[in-house]
């Protein structure tokens, strides 16, 4: 009985584990691509915002239990102090250290995003840019003890992680530069049309 309460907990800990890796990623590239406004006729750019909030709870619901059945699985011992405290496991405490650091930047996102109204909006945007950081921490913590971690389904995953990380990136630096290039176009311009003379306000 013992054997296989182990055994359904390590799958439920597999399988949360890789869902919070995809939610995550996909809240990033949400998260990207709502800083840059990115919008189209058919998706506004509320919608972007809309469902990186609420993909971004489904995440922490995911890993939650990721983190729940990871530490009542009996077969190794995590403790419940090395979800919060990075590096105190007696098990992997490296690769298990790097998941509660992950784990700890979002509960610094959540925390502020809870407390938003109440702090400055450059303290709220510095706490959630921690989001970013959490997702290579938890790609590292995912191939560095997951023990999929060895085939080819896991890797091709994690390679798609990246590409789609990567790609809104590009996306968001090339837009920037394009703003930046637009607004000292326009600036150029409006200082051509001014006529010579005209005083300034």
């Amino acid at each position: 009985m013992l054997a296989t309460s182990s055994t359904t907990l390590w799958y439920a800990t597999r399988a949360t584990g890789v869902v919070a890796l995809l939610l995550l990623t996909i809240t990033v590239v949400l998260g990207v691509l709502t800083a840059g406004r990115l919008r189209t006729k058919r998706w506004p750019a509320f919608a972007n915002a809309e469902l990186h909030k609420r993909l971004s709870i489904i995440t922490v619901v995911f890993l939650a239990i990721h983190i729940l059945t990871s530490v009542l699985d009996t077969y190794v011992h995590i403790g419940w102090a090395s979800v919060v405290v990075p590096f105190t496991s007696s098990y992997q405490p490296f690769w298990t250290g790097l998941g509660t650091v992950g784990v700890d930047l979002l509960l610094a996102v959540m925390i502020s995003s809870a407390l938003r109204q109440r702090i400055s909006p450059r303290l709220w945007r510095g706490l959630h840019w921690l989001a970013y950081g959490s997702w290579p921490v938890a790609l590292a913590h995912a191939l560095g003890m997951g023990s999929d971690a060895k085939y080819a389904w896991l890797q091709a995953l994690a390679a798609a992680c990246i590409a789609a990380v990567a790609a809104a990136v590009v996306w968001r630096v090339r837009d920037a530069r394009r703003a930046a290039d637009l607004a000292r176009r326009s600036g150029a311009l409006t200082r051509t049309l001014t006529p010579v003379g005209t005083p300034s306000r």
